[in-house]
């Protein structure tokens, strides 16, 4: 317990040190900010620290002065660019201003002043450049406009939440950038079966919802959505099993010999009143029984452009699922079978599933297959 204080000392010492090593690197490369940052953040716990002291005082005067330079070169910049660089380099100097603000060393070393109401300035500044520049795509009309004025207003969305009516904005640009489409139900045409699509549907519904921007521009839409809203799709995709078997099952029997690996006692008998133990291997007529049940079958996708009524693309997607289950019996001696043939021989013949859940599975993997080809095909939409 008496080492206890000495250990801790030796790790706060190794902390220190390994953060005053950190800000000198900094200074050396020419990185003030971090510089300043890591040098304040030691002071903060030891004011005494007279190399984090040193340190700051070059890293400071040296980090403002970089900032204040861009500030003075923005002047040249684009309209749009010069209050982007403003904006950043107000930020930081705030930054390096509130990282000194709460410790009196830090302030007694070196002249700090905050640039609130600059960072306030140009931030205003930015927001109404973007909107403007935003407003000037959207009136072009089109497409390609729409999205450019998007992310414009994004833009000031990030800046200035409540500015103007900038949600209203990314509402009607985003209406007109984006590329809308329509899934329809998922149907299942089958003579033999009353079988339900509804696992499939919800696992559809759930995908459009969790992903309905895939590249950001691409909007999904199930049919009532887009009656409701009064949509005029670009696409419309139509999903249908249109070839599928559930429940094709195959018994199969493989009957053989097994011989116990060792000899075991078969007998005994008594001879001049000894007993005589035999011993030999053993035989056991082992039968196997494995039942198939096989389900598969075929999504049919298309893809339709709704103004033309042209068929944009169409592809298959295949799955299967085979459940299957192992028994057997035997005849003779149970010592000749192994551990694992000796419990399979305590399996019983069970029931497959019903055909709505063999369904169910088959269209598991077409799931994963379909989804990620719409990943893929609306990803550059």
């Amino acid at each position: 317990m008496k080492k206890l204080p000495a250990l801790l000392l030796i790790f706060l010492f190794y902390i220190i040190a390994d953060g005053c090593h950190s800000a000198k690197k900094s200074l050396k490369r020419g990185d003030y900010d971090d510089s300043v940052f890591r040098a304040a953040d030691k002071l903060k716990n030891n004011p005494t620290h007279s190399s984090s002291l040193e340190i700051l005082k070059q890293a400071f005067p040296n980090a403002v002065k970089q900032h204040l330079e861009d500030i003075a070169s923005s002047e040249n910049l684009p309209e749009m660019q010069r209050w982007e660089q403003l904006l950043s380099s107000y930020q930081i100097l705030n930054k390096l201003y509130e990282a000194v603000k709460p410790c009196n060393a830090c302030m007694h070393a070196v002249s700090a002043k905050s640039y609130y109401e600059e960072e306030r300035n140009s931030r205003q500044k930015t927001a109404e450049t973007h909107y403007a520049e935003g407003s000037k795509f959207l009136s072009l009309g089109g497409r390609e406009n729409a999205r450019l004025a998007y992310e414009q207003f994004e833009r000031v969305n990030e800046l200035l939440p409540n500015y103007n009516n900038v949600q209203q904005k990314l509402d009607q640009s985003y209406n007109i950038a984006s590329f809308k489409v329509v899934v329809e139900q998922v149907l299942v045409t089958s003579k033999a079966y009353q079988l339900s699509n509804a696992y499939f549907q919800d696992q559809i519904n759930q995908f459009l919802k969790t992903n309905r921007r895939l590249n950001k521009f691409v909007q999904f839409y199930t049919p009532e959505e887009a009656t409701n809203n009064k949509l005029k799709p670009d696409h419309v995709i139509t999903l249908q099993f249109d070839d599928f078997v559930v429940g094709q099952t195959l018994i199969e029997k493989n009957t053989e010999t097994v011989v116990s690996k060792d000899s075991v006692k078969i007998g005994e008998k008594t001879v001049n009143r000894k007993k005589i133990e035999f011993y030999d291997k053993v035989k056991a007529s082992l039968t196997k029984n494995r039942k198939t049940v096989h389900s598969s079958g075929v999504l049919d996708m298309r893809i339709m452009e709704f103004s033309s009524k042209k068929l944009a693309n169409q592809e298959k997607f295949g799955g299967e699922y085979n459940w299957v289950c192992e028994w057997a019996n035997f005849n003779g001696d149970e010592r000749a079978l192994t551990n694992a043939q000796l419990k399979m021989c305590k399996s019983q013949e069970l029931l497959p599933p019903d055909p709505q859940q063999l369904f169910v599975e088959f269209s598991k993997p077409i799931y994963d297959r379909l989804t990620d080809r719409l990943r893929r095909y609306y990803a550059n939409f």
